[in-house]
């Protein structure tokens, strides 16, 4: 099969991935063959490929080179193979979720990891509900707790996270504002912002509009300042932050912020994102309802996968961009 692949980490997706013919991946009994249609990208792909920061390399990714082929992680294609021990899946069936070098022809996946794709969404729409889906509707409901009524601020809110984010929270009946650049304002207002916040003229963490939830997605603004913006017992969610350093590279806050909140009277915390089944269907299922609109900002064919990150890492994305194949 026709794969991208990298034999060492590189932060530089040109000199990096190129396209080979490697065997097709071999399946365990609780895994299935899926034969992928598209695939998409996100900052972990890029953290996957650059073995950054450091900690990544040691969560068992390969600590001197990469384990696997390449760094794509969602998908969405149909089953060819199942293992012994698979139920609930069958050779034919169009499925979407999270899956293991996924940038190729072929790829394995847990069967827990995987649902059916939804018939109202194409592969290429389906592909970017994996990960950034599930973090973001992991991050407003079970971290942030959004309820009907409260005030949500979205930092990040045109990226792929963000995107899903603020509309999950409109979703549950909240007030939304959205940040983000001045070029994605748009965006961010069609997919249903309350508010947009054009962030390189207003700060939306200056503490004038208190929040009750606060959902970073992509900054690195200081914790005083996140918590500058919550209600006293607001709750702050952070799902990333890139600082560009080697050991941490953003992750700090994520660290500290569990570590100060016992001793405040608002909640601070970081997103560790469940991958499952159950979730994956709940996001079909809104998006089937209408309540979840899917942003796909660019599609590149499988051979030009790494100018696909590259357009990723030069900060123009708005929604996902997808890797077809």
């Amino acid at each position: 099969m026709r794969a991208a692949v990298q034999d060492r980490y590189s932060a530089d997706p040109e000199g990096l991935l190129r396209l080979a013919e490697i065997p097709r991946p071999q399946i365990g009994p609780g895994e299935v063959l899926v034969r992928v249609h598209a695939a998409s990208v996100d900052r972990g792909t890029w953290h996957l490929m650059a073995g950054l920061p450091y900690p990544v390399r040691a969560a068992g990714f390969g600590l001197r080179r990469p384990k696997l082929a390449n760094p794509g992680r969602t998908l969405a294609g149909t089953v060819v193979a199942v293992g012994a021990r698979v139920t609930g899946l069958n050779p034919g069936d169009e499925v979407f979720g999270i899956g293991t070098a996924t940038f190729a022809e072929y790829a394995r996946a847990r069967a827990d990891k995987l649902a059916a794709r939804p018939p109202s969404l194409s592969a290429e729409q389906a592909a970017t509900l994996g990960i950034s889906g599930l973090t973001a509707l992991q991050s407003v409901r079970k971290y942030g707790r959004v309820t009907a009524g409260q005030k949500v601020l979205v930092l990040g809110a045109s990226g792929g996270v963000g995107a899903f984010a603020l509309q999950l929270a409109r979703a549950a009946g909240a007030e939304v504002t959205g940040v983000c650049t001045t070029t994605k304002m748009d965006l961010v207002r069609g997919l249903g912002a309350d508010h947009a916040v054009d962030y390189t003229r207003d700060d939306a963490l200056d503490g004038r509009t208190r929040y009750d939830v606060v959902i970073d997605t992509g900054g690195n603004r200081r914790l005083a300042d996140l918590r500058r913006a919550l209600t006293p017992a607001g709750r702050l969610v952070i799902v990333g932050g890139e600082t560009g350093g080697r050991w941490l590279g953003g992750l700090d806050r994520q660290l500290r912020a569990p570590l100060l909140s016992p001793f405040v009277g608002q909640w601070l915390g970081s997103v560790v994102t469940s991958e499952n089944a159950d979730d994956l269907r709940t996001l079909a299922e809104l998006c089937e309802s209408g309540a979840l609109r899917t942003a796909v900002d660019r599609t590149y064919p499988l051979a030009e996968t790494a100018a696909a990150i590259r357009h990723l890492l030069d900060g123009k994305v708005r929604g996902k961009v997808v890797i077809t194949v």
